[in-house]
């Protein structure tokens, strides 16, 4: 972890992260001010998460055409100008006549956004050793969630003190920052193989389909991911804002609270990866089973709870969870696929979880509306507690290969 091109790695991609964050705070203050349209404000969401699908579809065919140093130059490049050009001009889009022209360079810097992903996942495993793969997944957790847990607030307060105009001029500076960092990287594994290139666009598209389909270890930990991404659409903003409307009859300070509490656990579940690495890494297949267990666990009890405090707390200990498992489930995918096979499979899961996070999110809120906030956290618990239970059915896959600790 002391590698150079890992620091650049890590920091490129936290101060890009707090970037992006800043970028949705600043669109969505000037959509506001420009039209005071919620749709438009909720298209925001909808439109990034379709060109990051689209993206991730895509992906395959520039990773067969680009080493990933200059795949994750080149995104985070490419969002630098989009942005430069919403930023220059965004006084101009926000006539009528040319808002859309907003969406068009959101859904550009999001399908931009798509290739950088699986690129970084894809290169962190060859900047460090095997052995320090869980502990480096940790601390990128950790950053990530903290950024993520400040950049809201953050973004908040600049957008009321400076204006969402100069906000997009702030984030644009750090996305410069950030690609600068990104050119420093060195990466010295090839992931061309014009010996082996695929012979046609669709069968590059599909073969990341086809190494999560044939690798035992990778398939369950996708199928997992899956579900996992179906049953925590209930922890989205949205569904706990009418939770602690409906359910908690509290003010909305609480919803405040509650996502805090979330974004505690993971940072607090991410020190945890950080500092129990070694016990985790021997245990780790009974760390996704007892984690997916207890994951289901809080979720049902905080759907059924009304007391505040309680709730706070579940939301914390989900948060705690999910971050450790998620880190545990990084690591196992990256350690038991080779490394010309990864960019295409984070590729293949970017896209399915996309897809699946935006149907599920649809279908959660029709939910909700026809019952009520207890019945979807319960049928999310339900969903979690299959996951879990397919982990312990297929725990013999969820296995760290063997490695020697002078990789």
């Amino acid at each position: 972890m002391n590698n150079k091109s890992f620091r650049f790695l890590w920091l490129g991609q936290s101060i890009a992260g707090g970037g992006d964050v800043l970028y949705v705070v600043g669109i969505i203050t000037l959509l506001y001010m420009y039209t005071g349209s919620a749709l438009l404000i909720a298209a925001v969401p909808f439109t990034v998460t379709l060109g990051r699908f689209i993206s991730g579809f895509f992906a395959p065919v520039l990773i067969d055409a680009l080493p990933l140093k200059k795949l994750l130059v080149y995104s985070q490049l490419g969002k630098t100008g989009m942005l430069f050009i919403l930023a220059l001009f965004n006084p101009v889009f926000a006539q009528s006549e040319s808002i859309l022209m907003i969406f068009v360079l959101i859904f550009v810097i999001s399908f931009l956004d798509g290739w950088a992903a699986p690129a970084a996942n894809s290169m962190l495993p060859r900047l460090v050793p095997t052995y320090e793969l869980l502990k480096a997944n940790s601390l990128v957790s950790v950053l990530d969630q903290s950024v993520q847990l400040g950049g809201w607030a953050i973004g908040g307060i600049l957008a009321a003190a400076i204006g969402g105009s100069n906000v997009i001029w702030v984030t644009l500076s750090l996305f410069v920052l950030s690609t600068l960092l990104m050119v420093q990287i060195s990466d010295h594994h090839q992931n061309i193989n014009h010996d082996h290139m695929p012979k046609t666009k669709w069968d590059s598209i599909k073969e990341g389909w086809v190494f999560i389909w044939k690798n035992p270890s990778i398939k369950t930990i996708s199928i997992i991911a899956f579900m996992e991404s179906i049953a925590n659409v209930v922890w989205i903003a949205a569904i706990l804002y009418i939770y602690v409307k409906d359910q908690l009859e509290m003010e909305e300070v609480w919803w405040g609270y509650i996502n805090a509490s979330f974004f505690v656990g993971l940072i607090l579940g991410g020190f945890i990866g950080l500092n129990a690495s070694e016990i985790i890494r021997r245990q780790i297949s009974t760390v996704v089973m007892i984690s997916g267990f207890g994951l289901s666990l809080c979720t049902f009890l905080f759907g059924l709870t009304s007391v505040p405090w309680i709730a706070l707390f579940l939301s914390f200990a989900f948060g705690v969870g999910e971050q450790l498992k998620s880190i545990v489930m990084q690591t196992l995918l990256q350690n038991n696929a080779a490394a010309e096979q990864l960019p295409k499979i984070y590729s293949a899961q970017s896209a399915l979880l996309s897809l699946t996070f935006g149907f599920a999110s649809l279908l959660v809120g029709y939910l909700t509306e026809q019952t009520n906030v207890q019945t979807v956290f319960a049928v999310s618990a339900l969903i979690l507690l299959g996951s879990a239970g397919y982990a312990y059915i297929r725990r013999d896959n969820l296995k760290l290969k063997s490695f020697q600790k002078s990789d």
